[in-house]
């Protein structure tokens, strides 16, 4: 019987990459059981991008919102993790376009007691810029305009022999390309809400599941992902947020006060 699955995918105000994510989603050689899209306040033309999008999902398709108030990813992630109704739970970011046979590598991938980070090619400013003009999905891992392909090889033989590259860096964690069972996220709470704007949030759940004793797992030449090109964030929380982790790390928390526990 396989294991069933909820996808999230996190997303603010670029309704036209998160197209390109969800036609990527709906052409997966196994489907998730769900769709649930983490969105950080967009306005309404994200709303009816997903509506749209609604009409033409084979699964079911939810939209958790907020009000626009600043990055606060780690608020609308926790929410979105109350609607999960399945064990395992995939996380993406909505400029992802992924590989065909995304969903079911990381379920072939999933192991008990464990969670999974995976990588991602970087998709060039022009050759994104064309993709969002012709809303064009479908491409070639030689397609111009690609940035470290070698995150873009398919070799499933290879995967599960890369498993502990950089096990214990958790600063090599990529929230847009990660996996972990439903009742491990809720054990940790979930996202420290402490952590606002930009920066270390995945890192510092990552630390808390690792402190828990759950194995950071690396999914290589598997579960391939293109991040389209945007321009980068403002890193002024950062400093903040990096506080918040190393304190996670020396005091080896295993939970949070904030978290999804706030939302219940």
């Amino acid at each position: 019987m396989q294991l069933s699955t909820s996808l999230i995918i996190s997303t603010y105000n670029w309704p036209e990459a998160l197209s390109l994510c969800l036609e990527s989603v709906l052409h997966q050689t196994v489907l998730p059981d769900e769709v649930i899209i983490a969105d950080d306040g967009s306005r309404d033309d994200t709303r009816r991008l997903i509506e749209a999008f609604r009409q033409r999902c084979p699964v079911p398709l939810l939209h958790v919102w907020h009000e626009d108030d600043g990055f606060r990813k780690t608020q609308i992630m926790n929410q979105a993790f109350l609607q999960v109704s399945h064990p395992y739970i995939i996380q993406i970011d909505g400029d992802i376009i992924l590989n065909r046979h995304f969903v079911e590598d990381h379920l072939h991938f999933a192991r008990e007691g464990s969670f999974v980070t995976g990588s991602r090619v970087v998709i060039g400013k022009e050759l994104t810029q064309r993709l969002l003009r012709t809303h064009r999905w479908r491409f070639s891992l030689f397609t111009p305009g690609l940035h470290n392909r070698l995150n873009g090889l398919r070799l499933p033989f290879l995967t599960k022999s890369q498993e502990n590259y950089r096990q214990h860096d958790t600063l090599y964690v990529r929230g847009c390309n990660m996996a972990f069972w439903r009742k491990d996220i809720f054990a940790v709470n979930g996202y420290d809400e402490a952590i606002t704007g930009w920066g270390r949030e995945d890192n510092e759940l990552a630390e808390r599941l690792i402190n828990s004793g759950i194995r950071k797992r690396v999914i290589k030449f598997s579960a391939i992902a293109f991040h389209l090109y945007h321009e980068w964030r403002s890193r002024g929380s950062v400093e903040r947020n990096d506080e918040i982790l190393h304190s996670t790390m020396t005091q080896k928390r295993t939970r949070c006060e904030r978290g999804i526990d706030g939302h219940t």
